[in-house]
């Protein structure tokens, strides 16, 4: 119920949102006539519409999106009809007539001045289409829900929830506007002028969101206006879980991105129990391993890591992890890498197979493309280690890189209650390579960024992205942390596919290490060359280049292209594919 109520009152607030503001002359085009008959079907409709459309986008990845943008062009023009309507009598006439005829065949209730109720219900309906793109934090936390545990009823109701908020808050603005409206027309009898000025206010509306301002300027406002109000509203029904801090993660932040936080040591002499080990039965495949269960794990300690196989910070933290399984394997320890996926890619199984073979990992691997084992855990973090006595009690966590020595003492804290007491020298000596060396945390100053339009920023190339499309970019000029296409690309939710060969990626960054999430688009390589200002990178190369700057895509995964060894600054780097098909996921940096 808290959640309902979370997302009602985050409904109620978009009034005060700009976003709302191409809707309002819609709204109270319609505030003369009769609520019950006219402007609460209209509010019905708006939001019936605007729950299925958000689902949809939140479901039904691309393909839901693009039917929101032909619905989003159709309601345009009939939004456009209707601001004529009111400019021009005698239009209004006309095309009220067969809409009236209907409405008073399907409906008794229509009334005397010949409005109904089926009208009003439609130009809900495509009202809703056009207020779908708006979001803020609440709408944002019920859309990543919906992304991560799939399509189900209660997603639909959370939004149909604040639909209905903001339709509450709407209906009060008709009913107090309906009685100003009524008071000018009787006052002044201004109504005719009333009448035409609303129809400039629709058309208005209407330009606005074929110029995208409803998505683009209007939203963007809305956040910087509505976010912080909606936050704390967040926070105060639903208090976040503090993370602890000292190292780098990666988290699934209600917007849909993943973002870099800071986590903690936290240790005591006396663990506290934090919960039971829950279920492993969502896994949808199981590697280096027959399915486990918690029951079969009592006994044993174990450590369960949440992880995916591109995350750059999953993999610093990896030689720790084997580390532990080997070290301690014969003392009663089980290490579980519990594979949550990111990407689309990483939920196919024969890449997972290939990842967890080429990073050395031979401890049990659990796939949980379904995110089910997550959910039991209630994670939000990759990487997340949680660490469980021989009672199959859950007595440590700890989110992100960093503190090995901690986790490590609490292993052996464990691993002595549950009666192991000639366990090997505590420490370790690592020495990793390529991405899974630790990073240069002081000179970082570029964050993880994002190539797909859903959760893309700083993009610099002129004209912006064209979303789900083929389209040609140009270079831009870059200052620091923005980036570019040049070539023609398609750019799609969660990565950007080059269409035709020689298309290039330019980022201005600073940092010792870049990383790229890249792919194929099929079997065949996509060989490519990279440049830092220009020039070879030389001693700078990454373990995925050479000193020339060449490479080769050979699957979807991480790969490293940048490892400066002399003094860190700004840099422009670039990487030219010489083959079509190349994927781009994500940016991070070391």
């Amino acid at each position: 119920m808290i959640l309902f109520l979370l997302a009602y009152l985050g409904g109620v607030l978009t009034i005060v949102s700009p976003c709302i503001l191409p809707v309002l002359p819609f709204v109270f085009a319609r505030a003369d006539r009769p609520f019950l008959k006219s402007g609460l079907p209209m509010l019905i409709g708006m939001a019936l519409t605007f729950a299925g459309i958000a689902t949809l986008a939140a479901v039904g990845g691309g393909w839901a999106v693009q039917a929101n943008q032909t619905g989003r062009t159709i309601a345009v023009l009939l939004m456009a009809l209707f601001g004529l309507s009111l400019l021009i009598p005698e239009l209004s006439d006309r095309l009220s007539r067969p809409l009236v005829a209907l409405g008073s065949r399907l409906s008794a209730s229509a009334d005397g001045d010949g409005s109904a109720v089926l009208p009003s219900l439609l130009l809900g309906v495509a009202t809703g289409l056009l207020w779908a793109p708006c979001a803020g934090p609440i709408l944002g936390l019920i859309l990543t829900g919906a992304a991560l545990e799939g399509a189900s009823a209660g997603t639909t109701l959370l939004l149909l929830a604040y639909a209905a908020g903001a339709a509450t808050s709407l209906a009060l603005a008709l009913l107090v506007g309906g009685k100003v409206f009524s008071a000018m027309k009787k006052s002044l009898g201004a109504g005719e002028w009333v009448r035409k000025g609303l129809g400039l206010a629709v058309l208005a509306a209407s330009v606005a969101i074929l110029a995208g301002a409803d998505t683009g300027l209007l939203t963007r406002a809305s956040l910087a206006n509505t976010a912080s109000l909606e936050q704390k509203l967040v926070d105060r029904l639903n208090p976040p879980t503090a993370a602890p801090s000292d190292s780098v993660l990666m988290s699934d932040n209600a917007a849909g991105g993943s973002m870099m936080m800071k986590a903690s040591e936290a240790h005591a002499s006396t663990l506290p129990v934090e919960g039971q080990l829950p279920s492993l039965d969502g896994a949808v495949q199981w590697l280096n391993s027959p399915p486990l269960t918690a029951e079969a794990l009592k006994g044993k300690v174990v450590v369960v890591d949440f992880w995916t196989y591109s995350c750059i910070n999953c993999l610093r933290s990896l030689p720790y992890v084997r580390n532990w399984a080997d070290k301690y394997k014969d003392s009663g320890l089980v290490v579980i890498g519990v594979h949550a996926p990111e990407f689309a890619f990483e939920k196919d199984p024969a890449n997972v197979k290939k990842a967890v073979a080429d990073l050395g990992v031979t401890y049990p691997v659990a796939l949980d493309n379904n995110y089910a084992i997550w959910r039991g855990f209630n994670n939000h973090y990759w990487p997340a280690h949680y660490f469980i006595d021989a009672n199959g009690k859950v007595r440590h966590h700890h989110f992100g890189e960093g503190d090995y020595d901690g986790s490590e003492r609490i292993i052996r804290q464990l691993l002595t209650e549950a009666g192991h007491t000639d366990l090997p020298p505590e420490g370790m000596a690592l020495q990793a390579t390529g991405a899974q060396a630790a990073p240069d945390l002081a000179d970082v100053q570029s964050g993880e960024t994002y190539v797909g339009f859903e959760r893309a920023e700083n993009f610099a190339s002129p004209g912006g992205v064209a979303e789900n499309a083929p389209h040609i970019y140009a270079p831009g000029r870059l200052t620091l942390n923005q980036w570019g296409l040049s070539g023609e690309w398609t750019v799609g939710a969660e990565r950007a596919v080059l269409d035709k060969k020689d298309g290039s990626i330019q980022y201005r960054f600073h940092a010792r290490d870049l990383h790229l999430v890249l792919g194929p688009s099929g079997d065949a390589p996509i060989h490519f060359r990279v440049t830092i200002d220009g020039q070879t990178p030389g001693a700078n190369h990454g373990a995925d280049t050479d000193a020339d700057g060449n490479g080769v895509v050979t699957g979807q995964r991480l790969y490293q292209l940048i490892r400066q060894s002399g003094p860190v600054g700004d840099h422009t780097f670039e990487i030219r594919f010489s083959d079509a098909g190349a994927q781009a996921y994500a940016f991070t940096f070391g």
